[in-house]
């Protein structure tokens, strides 16, 4: 189990090493083929910051020649922000007092008309962690109801358990996003006092459980923000390697969700800043090239948390996937547009409109890459 090596790792530790690296260490690692974590160490560390255009250009250059000049595109379709926990950061905390809302069957069908029309066949199911609310038995109705309508189903939602997971591949799960949101264990708790969710071995623990489960594809990921980015990088890098080496046939993706500003009923203006280590967009550019040059094969994903300009100008240098026009409360589409979302995005041009940018980038919009029955 990764939690075993994990503990090997003092979070000070790392950090302090990090922090230490020089240009020399940069340098070096800049002209490996196969390259360490303490290659990746120099990646993220200040050090590295002058080393930008070098790290661009050679993370451009590695994913042309794994990807193409290709970018995957999917939307995320909430059906619920019920939640049994409280989150520091999070507008469906369940200490936040704004109207619950689970979609029906019929309503997730609307939703899903609608994200058909745009084009999309890879959506991404986001739930609150309610486990009595959207449990099991809601999600894979749920994915059996959207099986015939998308040729790829992904889920954001509570951690569950091994036999859940395998029960949910077998509707026609492909892969399965989960954030550690903080690998600082002394100060998670913190931004997670109540709920399943202040486990932190438990959630440490899930994507072995995914892993054992035989699913198609893990996401990995922290909540820049609540801590040191260049430290959590290095876990986030630690687990992957981990997680690669024992469930070598699972693929894997990361994401890069930077803290948003979230909806409250409470709030002067409606909404709260949540920002506590805060992260600028060279320093985005440098993490997103720091894990290109690491790894090869890891997709790499950005969402519309981001602004249009910095997600135009990083599509040819190590992104693989993007969101776009997307929604991040449930009925967001259609059913209930007005409803308080989970966190405000940046960026709100449509599908279309980012096929267009896309394309004038010299690069192709994919919206399907992969369906189980080419696996058979």
């Amino acid at each position: 189990m990764f939690h075993e090596l994990f503990q090997n790792h003092n979070w000070d530790a790392v950090k302090s090493s990090i922090y230490q690296k020089t240009a020399k260490d940069v340098e070096s690692a800049l002209t490996k083929n196969d390259r360490s974590l303490e290659d990746f160490k120099a990646f993220v560390s200040p050090a590295a910051a002058h080393y930008l255009e070098e790290m661009a250009t050679l993370s451009q250059a590695i994913t042309q020649k794994r990807f193409g000049k290709t970018i995957q595109l999917y939307i995320p379709l909430y059906l619920s922000n019920e939640c049994q926990n409280i989150c520091t950061y999070c507008a469906f905390s369940m200490d936040n007092k704004i109207p619950r809302r689970t979609l029906s069957p019929g309503e997730i069908y609307m939703e899903a008309e609608v994200i058909k029309s745009m084009g999309y066949e890879h959506v991404l199911l986001v739930t609150g962690e309610a486990s009595k609310i959207v449990g099991v038995e809601f999600l894979e109705q749920a994915i059996r109801q959207l099986k015939p309508h998308f040729a790829n189903i992904s889920m954001e939602v509570q951690p569950l358990e091994q036999e859940d997971y395998q029960r949910l591949i077998k509707e026609g799960l492909y892969a399965v996003l989960v954030y550690q949101e903080t690998y600082h264990q002394d100060v998670y708790r913190n931004y997670h006092p109540k709920g399943k969710k202040s486990n932190f071995q438990y959630r440490l623990d899930t994507p072995d459980r995914l892993g054992r489960a035989g699913i198609h594809k893990i996401g990995l990921g922290t909540l820049i923000g609540l801590e040191d980015w260049r430290t959590e990088a290095f876990f986030t890098g630690l687990h992957l390697q981990y997680l690669e080496q024992h469930y070598w046939k699972t693929k894997y993706s990361l994401s890069f969700p930077r803290l948003r500003p979230i909806s409250t009923k409470d709030a002067v203006d409606g909404t709260i800043e949540t920002q506590q280590f805060y992260m600028k967009d060279r320093e985005l550019l440098q993490l997103i090239c720091a894990y290109r040059l690491f790894n090869e094969q890891v997709e790499l994903s950005l969402s519309t948390r981001e602004e249009p300009y910095f997600r135009d100008h990083v599509i040819p240098l190590g992104i693989t996937s993007l969101s776009a026009g997307s929604k991040t409360n449930p009925g967001g589409y259609i059913v209930e547009p007005q409803a308080l979302e989970q966190f405000e995005i940046s960026d709100e041009r449509s599908a279309f409109e980012m096929v267009k940018v896309i394309e004038r980038q010299g690069y192709e919009a994919v919206w399907k890459d992969w369906e189980r029955c080419y696996a058979t």
